[in-house]
């Protein structure tokens, strides 16, 4: 949780913490009373000191080189996976797309086995159809010289 750090002036010159949650404030614990009213200097409030580390300095220090702040450039965009596509069409182990025959679906029984058997099997992508399928399926590990 982030906190800030609230003083309150008493009779002393020393200033205590007060730590503030949310607009409500809590009081020091007796102890660090005692001990802030023994300190001479009110660099460090309960034994922290309120300079940031180096490594939470917004500006940056004179030791850190130029050379070692890295650019990176802008990704484009994620491109979305056409779902309908993604289940029609499956890549083998060589990198074609392959795809099922149609004409498989209903009124089998007028089509003989050997012709179920035909349709039944997967059918590579034309070359004329690669670039409308890959431009559905743009994370398809397509190897394009595979015909």
């Amino acid at each position: 949780m982030a906190s800030s750090i609230c003083f309150m002036r008493l009779s002393s010159s020393v200033p205590l913490p007060l730590r503030c949650f949310h607009g409500v404030r809590v009081s020091p614990s007796p102890m660090t009373v005692s001990l802030k009213k023994k300190l001479s200097s009110s660099k460090t409030l309960s034994g922290s000191p309120l300079v940031l580390p180096k490594s939470l300095s917004p500006i940056p220090s004179p030791s850190q080189k130029a050379s070692k702040l890295a650019v990176f450039a802008a990704k484009g965009y994620k491109r979305k996976t056409h779902k309908a596509s993604a289940k029609r069409f499956r890549v083998t182990g060589r990198g074609v797309i392959v795809r099922r025959r149609s004409g498989k679906q209903h009124l089998l029984a007028k089509k003989n086995t050997k012709r179920k058997l035909r349709l039944s099997k997967m059918h590579p992508v034309s070359r004329s159809d690669y670039d409308n399928v890959i431009g559905a399926l743009p994370y398809l590990k397509v190897n394009r010289k595979a015909t």
